[in-house]
């Protein structure tokens, strides 16, 4: 969930011209965690701060975390790809997440 987070959440921030401490009041949260998931420190929200945050910027929690293949910010190509998704057999679904789990898992190591 994490990896949109931190880019959607400045934008939108930014985009409501609010401070760090305006948006953490407005859902309950401390400045220190607010801009803790905006630099992808924290890579766990709970469910009850991603919701609140979506209804703060009244944008779905799908577009907030990167579940909504239609937001206008997704990457054509990756929209495809997805679309995609929805022809293929279950067993080459399974594969694939087990392909996707082991890149991310790479990705973490790496970084």
């Amino acid at each position: 969930m994490a990896s949109i987070i931190p880019p959607r959440l400045k934008e939108l921030r930014l985009k409501k011209r609010e401070s760090l401490q305006e948006l953490a009041d407005a859902v309950g949260a401390s400045k220190a965690h607010i801009w803790e998931l905006e630099i992808g420190k924290s890579r766990n929200p709970s469910i009850e701060l991603v919701t609140k945050l979506a209804a703060h910027f009244r944008v779905p929690v799908e577009q907030l975390v990167g579940g909504d293949p239609g937001a206008p910010q997704e990457d054509p190509e990756l929209v495809a790809m997805f679309r995609d998704l929805k022809e293929i057999t279950e067993p080459d679904r399974v594969l694939l997440k087990s392909i996707l789990e082991t890149m991310k898992k790479r990705k973490d190591r790496e970084e």
